[in-house]
């Protein structure tokens, strides 16, 4: 199978701390893949690695073949990213915010006015495209994002944190919206999520980092079972019982995260909330 995502020991420091500390990890064309780990753990360094936002000191990233040091612009023309933090603009429609990423993205201007109305059809937001992005609900926003990063029919889409600060129906909308275009269009899907549950439901196969590296790996079925399998025991745990038993307590100072990233997280929560 064509992996869609390759890193081999994939470096990232800020000063002396190790965000990311020779990362390998496969992300196979066409699935949805969770990147799970506590606060701290790298994931949103390595995506953002991934997305050339930052850059490659060590080791490799490549998106479809193509190398995220040297050939930025061929990766970037590949990716949909919706970042834990809001980029849609409350003072534009809806229309307007992903009119704006279709311009961002180079889509063709002769293409551009049937493509943004594609990406808004996909999401379900036809009918509020005309309104203010700043009068949409907190799920709305979310599904107005993820429009924006596919007005550009990326091959590889990338979530972090895609539905925090969302209640049960919100998320669920989002990720029926997500296996929508997934299904028309054989995209993959590579997301990072602290809901396990989200997890266990939605993806093909999940990696659990911690402390810079992926520590287990496997579909969400296999990783429950191995750890029944090592505890001798017949229940069946849950992902998160196998997320406890890979990252322990997650409460010590090396992944706890930072202040920024706490101040961050919750700024976006209390704005979708």
């Amino acid at each position: 199978m064509t992996e869609a995502v390759t890193c081999t020991a994939l470096a990232y420091a800020f000063g002396d701390t190790k965000a990311v500390d020779g990362l390998d990890l496969a992300v196979r064309e066409g699935e949805v893949f969770g990147l799970l780990g506590p606060n701290g753990a790298g994931k949103t360094t390595a995506i953002r690695c991934i997305t050339t936002l930052l850059p490659v000191p060590a080791g490799t990233v490549r998106v479809f073949g193509h190398d995220a040091a040297r050939e930025r612009m061929a990766v970037r023309r590949l990716l949909g990213y919706v970042p834990q933090q809001l980029s849609a603009d409350s003072g534009l429609t809806g229309r307007e915010n992903v009119t704006l990423f279709a311009r961002v993205f180079d889509v063709p201007r002769r293409e551009r006015a049937a493509r943004v109305a594609q990406a808004l059809a996909a999401v379900g937001l036809t009918d509020a495209a005309g309104r203010l992005a700043g009068t949409y609900s907190g799920g709305m926003v979310r599904r107005l994002e993820l429009a924006q990063a596919l007005v550009s029919a990326p091959r590889l889409l990338i979530l972090d944190e895609p539905t925090i600060g969302l209640d049960p129906i919100a998320r669920t909308g989002v990720w029926e919206h997500i296996n929508a275009v997934r299904a028309a269009t054989g995209m993959t899907v590579l997301v990072t999520t602290h809901s396990m549950d989200e997890a266990d439901r939605y993806c093909d196969r999940v990696g659990l980092m911690h402390r810079g590296r992926i520590r287990a790996l496997g579909t969400p079925a296999e990783l429950r079972q191995g750890l029944a399998e090592r505890r001798g025991t017949d229940t069946l745990p849950t992902l998160e019982d196998v997320f406890r038993d890979v990252a322990g307590s997650g409460l010590d100072d090396t992944s706890a995260g930072g202040f920024r990233d706490v101040r961050s997280t919750r700024r976006t929560a209390h704005r979708v909330g």
